[in-house]
């Protein structure tokens, strides 16, 4: 580290740099807890998209206990065609926002099929889309997670070292500037009072 400068041109530099430091550190901690409340909202939001799978999974247990019957082919039966996601800033991060997605529906006889089946496509395309939607959600976590660690590792920084350290140096200078301005006057009283002396001998 640079060894520090005591003269007043490094104590202007050093205040300045606090002044900015205090200006900048609010914004960042205000960006800390909204980043932080977003990440809450997408917890709750993998929470109700696992709680969602899981009813319909019961409803369907419930529903159609025929689907236990290996007999009828229900293999490929619905399948994820295309899936488009965009982009979302919240808070200068970029999230995934699912967009839309294509759900392809195999042709299957109804006459051949019991009427039972029609239900199975219709549960089949709800878990695809709450399987998608979690897989999102669970990435906008994980991005927000890393934004959160980020901006707190800035706002410890700010808090517990530059500020600190800029105040600490601040000090050190006004202390070192205050002593010189005391021993000049004092050199240039006893400078006074041997001119006096001399002018009088």
């Amino acid at each position: 580290m640079a060894r520090l400068a005591l003269n007043k041109s490094s104590l202007s530099k050093l205040s300045r740099q606090l002044r900015t430091f205090e200006r900048y550190l609010p914004s960042l901690d205000l960006k800390r807890k909204q980043l932080m409340a977003e990440r809450a909202r997408a917890q709750a939001a993998v929470q109700r998209t696992l709680r969602d799978m899981r009813m319909l999974r019961e409803s369907i247990a419930a529903q159609l206990p025929m689907l236990a019957n290996h007999e009828i082919e229900l293999e490929d039966l619905v399948r994820l065609k295309t899936v488009r996601l965009g982009e979302e800033n919240v808070v200068g991060t970029r999230l995934p926002v699912l967009e839309d997605k294509v759900v392809d529906v195999r042709d299957y006889g109804y006459l051949e099929k019991p009427h039972w089946v029609d239900r199975v496509v219709e549960a089949l395309t709800d878990m695809i889309e709450l399987q998608l939607r979690l897989a999102v959600e669970r990435r906008r976590g994980v991005l927000l997670e890393e934004a959160v660690r980020k901006v707190t590792q800035r706002v410890n920084l700010f808090e517990k070292v530059l500020i600190p350290r800029s105040r600490e140096h601040i000090r050190k200078i006004r202390i070192f500037l205050s002593d010189a301005e005391r021993s000049a006057v004092v050199r240039s009283k006893i400078a006074k009072r041997k001119h006096a002396m001399q002018a009088g001998a």
